[in-house]
């Protein structure tokens, strides 16, 4: 239960693949459908290559925007799959992934800033605070700007806490104004 009298902002914790994303869409379409809320934000999404039946293989991850624009997070594989030189695409790895940091920041910092004409209640949703999107500055500045803004309230997910842990994700784990959900197998349906 979120305590609105204490907290502002909402933030989703979890393991990798246990749900976060899949919740905070759910979230998000119950906020549409029953509420007076502008909208505005992000979500990754896994792109997987259908290989006959089944899911298939993830290949990257795509950036989608609350209202539809998509583009590329990252993708498995060269830069030349990509269409240019990782210069040309600000490109990084984590992992066996390499992020195109333009073109995430191409999709998603343009629905973090805060509509100051948005009719009703303004919430901002950030899908994921994660190593990916954290090699963007650009976004590092915009998630901090979203958090200290007193126009909007954050739903965002971040990454279980570990040693390795950014330190933009312990600094939004330990506001006073941020209420902590924890997403496991058994509690997230």
């Amino acid at each position: 239960q979120f305590d609105r009298a204490r907290h502002i902002h909402a933030l989703v914790t979890g393991p990798p693949g246990v749900g976060k994303t899949t919740l905070v869409k759910r979230v998000t379409e119950c906020l549409k459908r029953e509420h007076a809320l502008h909208l505005r934000g992000f979500y990754t999404e896994e792109v997987r290559q259908s290989e006959g039946r089944g899911k298939g293989t993830r290949v990257g991850f795509d950036v989608v925007t609350l209202n539809g624009n998509r583009g590329p997070l990252a993708r498995i594989g060269s830069t030349a799959a990509h269409g240019g030189s990782a210069a040309q695409h600000r490109r990084a790895c984590v992992g066996k992934y390499q992020v195109d940091v333009a073109s995430f920041e191409k999709i998603a910092l343009p629905v973090m800033r805060i509509d100051q004409e948005a009719p009703g209640g303004r919430l901002v949703v950030v899908d994921e605070v994660g190593k990916m999107e954290l090699l963007s500055s650009d976004f590092v500045e915009a998630v901090r700007a979203l958090f200290d803004s007193s126009q909007c309230v954050v739903l965002a997910t971040i990454p279980i806490a570990s040693a390795k842990s950014h330190w933009l994700v312990e600094e939004l784990r330990k506001r006073d104004d941020c209420q902590l959900f924890e997403v496991t197998e058994l509690n997230r349906e």
